[in-house]
């Protein structure tokens, strides 16, 4: 399909179609993207120069450049917001950040990550303690310095482009509350919980409403995260879920859907199958990820059970175990099967499980995006022992990976 866009590419791929190959996304998240440990020694394999700029403090993870992006191909490209300038954000003396929520965070000794270490809301309060905290102000000049011309220039190179909302109302609430105070509060005073998910929903929705007001008629999609699931199962009881979240949700996927043309792209790590059919009824067009390594997260099934209905949105290579911990020679192995999984028919776009983490070796990482561009041609021949070994010799020329 010579002369495809890259936004063409997964646009198609979103309504289902096969195109010339399956999309790949790497960096248009805060969760698809790397961590700086990682990326600096991908950077030196790859020959880039360029300092690397944090996409997030506390995660570490970084904006992938430019350079990178067009090595691997990649379709998407993230839009980011910037940071106000009001904001009660701020360093203390012992090293702890306090980030514009109130929230703290701690680099722990060895670590790279940011811990959080104190939540402002947590024990005993009350509906009016909420309505006093000192909230960020979503209307604060400086988080939309220079979108507009950032998604013109995406938006005229053909690029799938992503506009990143802020984090959404169950992390929000968990940072701000405490988790066992959190999980209480779903139990013993939902009343409560449901106002401080509500007061966040309303500052998400005033700072993501004013970018949509900008760039609503350029972006592509919009990636909202909230995790509502965990290794072996849901995070809390189906049930409690419709109640008390799948509502909001639901408010806040269609408030993006009234002010853009937007696809919806949601992030929940864990088991969440017992979900994903309420996540195409609230409007999800896109699941990230797909963790392989998760109950009931297995890739085969799950494109039989959903895979007309939703994309899939990642799951292309295990990160907790294969990624850090395999050889490139397993690595493509595990590329090639989740293709195999969740290609045909379109309905997938290729990304890592999860961000890229500190510990993944770059030979590894180049093998990921030399698979997918192997195994993820359409047509494809995927019967084990009638693999086109051509394929293979095209896609590792000229990767400058070997």
């Amino acid at each position: 399909m010579a002369g495809l866009t890259p936004r063409e590419r997964v646009l198609r791929a979103l309504n289902h179609e096969e195109v010339d190959r399956v999309p790949i996304d790497f960096g248009s998240s805060f969760a698809s993207t790397i961590t700086l440990p990682a990326y600096e020694r991908l950077k030196d394999r790859l020959a880039v120069k360029h300092e690397s700029r944090l996409m997030r403090l506390t995660s570490q993870t970084v904006v992938v450049d430019e350079e990178v992006l067009r090595h691997f191909n990649v379709d998407t490209r993230a839009l980011l917001l910037g940071s106000p300038e009001r904001s009660a954000e701020h360093w203390n003396p012992d090293g702890t950040y306090v980030d514009e929520w109130g929230i703290t965070w701690r680099r722990p000794e060895g670590g790279f990550y940011y811990d959080m270490v104190k939540s402002p809301l947590a024990g005993p309060i009350s509906l009016e303690d909420i309505e006093r905290y000192p909230w960020p102000d979503p209307h604060a000049p400086g988080r939309l310095y220079g979108l507009r011309e950032r998604a013109e220039e995406l938006h005229n190179a053909g690029y799938f482009t992503i506009l990143n909302f802020p984090l959404g109302f169950i992390h929000m609430t968990q940072f701000l509350r405490g988790f066992e105070d959190w999980f209480s509060d779903l139990l013993l005073n939902p009343e409560l919980a449901g106002a401080l998910m509500d007061k966040v929903i309303d500052i998400n929705l005033g700072i993501g409403g004013d970018a949509l007001k900008v760039v609503g008629d350029l972006v592509d999609a919009v990636f909202v995260a909230d995790d509502v699931a965990m290794q072996n199962g849901l995070m809390m009881s189906a049930e409690l879920y419709r109640r008390l979240i799948k509502p909001r949700q639901k408010r806040v996927y269609d408030y993006i859907k009234a002010h853009s043309r937007a696809k919806i792209i949601y992030h929940s790590c864990g088991a969440v199958e017992p979900l994903i059919n309420d996540f195409i009824e609230i409007g999800v067009d896109a699941l990230n990820p797909v963790q392989v390594s998760a109950k009931g997260m297995d890739t085969a099934r799950l494109k039989e059970l959903y895979g007309d209905r939703i994309t899939f949105w990642g799951g292309g290579c295990d990160t907790q175990h294969v990624l850090p911990h395999g050889r490139p020679e397993d690595v493509r192995a595990e590329v090639r099967r989740r293709v195999k999984d969740l290609a045909p028919g379109g309905g997938f776009v290729f990304c890592a499980v999860h961000n890229i983490q500190a510990d993944v070796p770059a030979e590894n990482i180049c093998a990921m995006f030399e698979a997918a561009q192997e195994y993820g041609r359409y047509p494809y021949v995927m019967v084990d022992s009638l693999r086109v070994d051509n394929l293979s010799r095209l896609s590792r020329t000229g990767t400058g990976c070997d």
